[in-house]
């Protein structure tokens, strides 16, 4: 009977995850209708069989050709169907079992033990004593607003600053550093004294603001902390408030092990970095209170582990160096007039043209050190193109043909080999009868290590081929700065660790297509590399979008993984 009853509870599991997998990938995907209606994969017989569940109670709508989607609120009926009987379910077991019980204690001449006790439900992980604590600190981080819209990161640096003091830092050691002119954007800074005055300091960077989410948005809370299917969703659940807690959790550790570093050990929770045309911590921070970040170098967000679409690793990447971002105002005028009578050099038209010339237009094509290593290395797992990854970097002056299938092959491939400019934003004309007099373009540009913002431009204005429209930068011109050199002194604890936790994973140098604060420490001498050691999927997580998440396994090994890393930085000579 036991047995049957755990068999019975399994199977009911599994088909629950499947459930569960299949409706959050129409909602992902936005099918709720049947013009949205999504391709749904499911080639395992558990999934098929809930599928076919999930069409008979009208939950799912099939729209043809294997395309699917979600009546919501037919699904939120078949739940509430399923939950009532999953109760009745568990009421019969659990009167089952107290009969038995009884039964057994009124034959039973004296006790032989504690009674045993009924388990209905059991969490989805056995978590280590230590991993429990650091949840802890990763929830209250996550569901802590810090949204520039509605929330505090001087809220999130106060209450990280309290777990460090709770485990024996010093008022000295821990700061809340705020800009009196931004009350609630606080940066929180903390230091471990290093034995050896002489050498230079490590410094653990991450940021802890965070992107706006709206709930009404959202398929849960933004701001509450929810594990589900083996992962956590929330705003922040990945960018960056996973590398952020691991440096808390760190710093904490450390002080309880009693451990003192041969390196100065400083830590640096900030705010502003994905709203830095408003402020930004590590600007600020750089400007005013330069000691604080000062540093040998830094470990920072930028570079995660890949997985294939099964959660298989690929490889760990390891970022030295970014794109610079900036964005221009690209801007045509003319004296315009009367629609019925329309002047050749019309501005919407002349600003079409001009822009798609930048479209087609390819930068130079420039490998750096760390490309080349990044290129040379995919080369082993990317059987497809193997032969043009070896093609692109077996000389000196890379193969333009195999490039330019590359680039035609993957985006990103692209981004990485060149600076990239386009149009992404657009507003021209003032009424539907007349000749428009102005059009005014956002160019985004997203320039390599050791190009400069004169110089794109400048690119930019021979390509657009009219002296008629008028370029001008956007903002504070981001600091340009050549990337750091990835040398065996910070490449050898990462590989040494990562064979450790993912044996054959192999570690890839990368440049990263984005942008983090690590532009401005870079620009500041401090040499700045990306490394998480959290793995994520092939769909980027939601991160910057809807429905953020992080799978567990990710989290706990990424610290398993940074705190090796940190331990063996902090004693090298």
């Amino acid at each position: 009977m036991t047995t049957g009853t755990n068999s019975a509870a399994t199977m009911a599991a599994v088909r629950i995850r499947s459930e569960r997998r299949i409706v959050r990938t129409l909602r992902e995907a936005g099918a709720h209708a049947p013009d949205t209606a999504a391709a749904l994969p499911v080639g395992r017989l558990p999934a098929r069989g809930v599928l076919r569940t999930l069409v008979k109670r009208k939950a799912v709508v099939e729209a043809g050709e294997g395309r699917f989607w979600l009546d919501e609120a037919a699904y939120e009926e078949h739940r509430n169907l399923r939950r009532s009987r999953l109760f009745l379910s568990l009421f019969g077991i659990a009167a089952v079992v107290i009969i038995a019980a009884t039964v057994t204690i009124a034959k039973a001449d004296t006790p032989s033990g504690p009674a045993p006790v009924l388990t209905l439900t059991q969490s989805p992980a056995t978590l280590r004593p230590d991993q429990a604590v650091f949840r802890e600190t990763y929830k209250e981080l996550v569901e802590t607003d810090t949204s520039l819209s509605t929330g505090s990161c001087t809220l999130a640096a106060e209450r990280m600053a309290a777990r460090l003091t709770a485990a024996g830092y010093a008022a000295p050691d821990v700061e809340v550093v705020i800009d009196p002119t931004q009350p609630k954007l606080g940066n929180l800074i903390a230091t471990l004294p290093g034995s050896d005055a002489s050498a230079p300091a490590i410094l653990l960077l991450a940021h802890i603001d965070v992107v706006d989410a709206r709930r009404s948005d959202w398929q849960r809370d933004p701001f509450t902390l929810i594990e589900e299917d083996g992962f956590f969703y929330a705003r922040g659940a990945s960018d960056d408030k996973a590398q952020a807690s691991v440096w808390v959790d760190s710093f904490v550790r450390l002080k309880q092990e009693g451990f003192t570093p041969r390196r100065t050990l400083k830590l640096a929770l900030t705010c502003g970095e994905e709203t830095d045309d408003n402020w930004n911590g590590v600007s600020w921070l750089l400007a005013n209170r330069p000691e604080t970040l000062r540093a040998g170098f830094a470990l920072n967000e930028g570079a995660g582990g890949q997985l294939d679409a099964h959660a298989n690793r690929i490889a760990l990447n390891v970022q030295a160096g970014e794109k610079v971002y900036q964005d221009f105002t690209v801007e045509l005028t003319n004296p315009g007039g009367h629609s019925a009578r329309p002047r050749k050099d019309n501005a919407i038209a002349a600003m079409g043209e001009a822009l798609a010339r930048l479209t087609a237009h390819d930068f130079p094509l420039q490998l750096s050190g760390v490309t080349r290593a990044y290129f040379a290395a995919i080369a082993e797992s990317t059987p497809e193109y193997a032969a043009d990854l070896r093609a692109l970097t077996a000389t000196e002056t890379p193969d333009v043909d195999a490039a330019a299938r590359l680039a035609a092959a993957n985006p990103v491939w692209n981004a990485m080999m060149r600076t990239t400019c386009i149009p992404t934003l657009i507003e021209g004309g003032h009424a539907p009868n007349a000749q428009p007099q102005k059009v005014t373009v956002n160019v985004n540009c997203r320039i390599l290590p050791g190009n400069t913002i004169a110089d794109t431009q400048g690119e930019m204005a021979r390509v657009l081929a009219n002296d008629a429209i008028t370029i001008a930068t956007v903002g504070e011109p981001s600091p340009t700065a050549p990337a750091p050199t990835l040398g065996a002194d910070i490449l050898g604890p990462i590989q040494a660790a990562a064979a450790d936790l993912w044996p054959g994973v192999p570690v890839i140098p990368t440049l990263s297509t984005g942008a983090t604060d690590g532009r401005f420490t870079n620009a500041a001498g401090i040499a700045t590399y990306g490394v998480t050691g959290m793995f994520t999927d092939p769909d980027g997580n939601g991160v910057h979008g809807l429905n953020e998440r992080l799978r567990a396994r990710s989290l706990y090994e990424g610290r398993d993984f940074l705190f090796a890393i940190v331990r063996a930085y902090a004693m090298q000579e």
